[in-house]
């Protein structure tokens, strides 16, 4: 069965320190799309087990894919590991 986020033909994420706007294509992480975009992202393992990506995210809601975070972090929704996770909804991040 396919993932509803992956449904969608892309996601909308808006980097709000640069002024960036990526459009995430369905396979396609957070991180590849703003390493793409020239945008300079730390993450050491691409895998969500480091928690090098993690980023605060200002607006929208993360589909947490990780397994570093724990319940009450992905309740909070206040950060996400952008080398994994995907959004059903617009993120604006802290990138």
């Amino acid at each position: 069965m396919t993932d509803p986020a992956e449904q969608r033909d892309h996601l909308e994420v808006v980097c709000e320190t640069t002024g960036t706007v990526l459009e995430v294509p369905p396979g396609t992480s957070i991180l590849e799309a703003a390493r793409q975009a020239g945008l300079e992202v730390t993450a050491q393992c691409a895998d969500g087990l480091c928690g090098a990506c993690e980023t605060w995210v200002l607006e929208g809601r993360p589909d947490h894919r990780d397994t570093l975070l724990g319940p009450e972090d992905r309740t909070f929704g206040d950060t996400m590991l952008i080398c994994v996770s995907r959004a059903s909804t617009r993120l604006v991040l802290d990138l």
